[in-house]
């Protein structure tokens, strides 16, 4: 498996299990209807130690545009190796929103509320205020990737090779799914915590192709790209301060 098959793998079984379970939880007519938040949120947690079992150890799981620029941002990881490690993460995200679907299809037909059919795909805010929102998005992926970066071994050469087993990858799923876990629990209540644009960015893509009822709120897309990625970037600047 290369680097590219990896991320696209375990970015999809990511979104399939994580938006899986949102669907089971808000569509009409699931066994885990209204099972509430902490049934989201733990299973999300889940589904990124699968991801993360998955790739870990062929491309570092990065799994995440946000982790993949804060790696390459810090020097960490190579900057010429971003766009694929970005466009494998889009295209498992795309692929895993459409395995939702799949899965979920009567449900999706006989739910009637177009918000908890978009809440499948991708993240919204509970209450909409951009300013807001684009800080909690920007909070919750700097505690993701600042503590990542403190997950890496400092003995591994992290800067030359694309399959350094770096970020999520570097210890094991454990470490991560906790982390994830606490991140939704304490910082998901917002903003649904993209804290991944891919994650955002590919399901909306999807919920707009397939033939499902509603707007898919693209006006608020802007927010779980570039507040992942802001978030990201100033984790890189500080841990790069506080180690050098």
């Amino acid at each position: 498996m290369t680097p590219f098959t990896a991320e696209l793998i375990g970015t999809m079984l990511i979104i399939l299990l994580g938006n899986g379970v949102v669907a089971n939880v808000v569509l009409k007519g699931t066994k885990g209807n209204n099972s509430g938040w902490i049934v989201i949120t733990t299973a999300w947690a889940m589904a990124v130690f699968v991801g993360v079992t998955i790739a870990g150890s062929v491309s570092g799981a990065h799994l995440n545009p946000a982790v993949t620029i804060g790696l390459a941002v810090a020097g960490k990881f190579p900057w010429e190796s971003v766009p694929s490690y970005i466009s494998a993460q889009m295209i498992g995200a795309m692929l895993g929103a459409f395995l939702v679907w799949v899965f979920h299809k009567d449900h999706f037909a006989i739910t009637e509320d177009e918000g908890a059919k978009l809440a499948c795909f991708s993240t919204g805010p509970a209450i909409r205020k951009a300013s807001s929102n684009l800080i909690s998005e920007i909070i919750g992926t700097f505690v993701l990737v600042f503590v990542i970066f403190h997950f890496a071994d400092p003995n591994i050469t992290l800067n030359t090779d694309t399959t350094a087993k770096i970020g999520l990858g570097s210890v094991g799923a454990i470490p991560v799914t906790f982390l994830v876990w606490v991140i939704g629990l304490s910082l998901g209540g917002t903003t649904g915590y993209a804290i991944n644009p891919a994650r955002d960015l590919g399901p909306r893509i999807m919920h707009t192709i397939l033939p499902i009822k509603g707007n898919s709120d693209w006006s608020y897309a802007w927010i779980p790209i570039a507040g992942p990625i802001i978030g990201a970037t100033i984790a890189a600047a500080l841990y790069m301060v506080l180690t050098h």
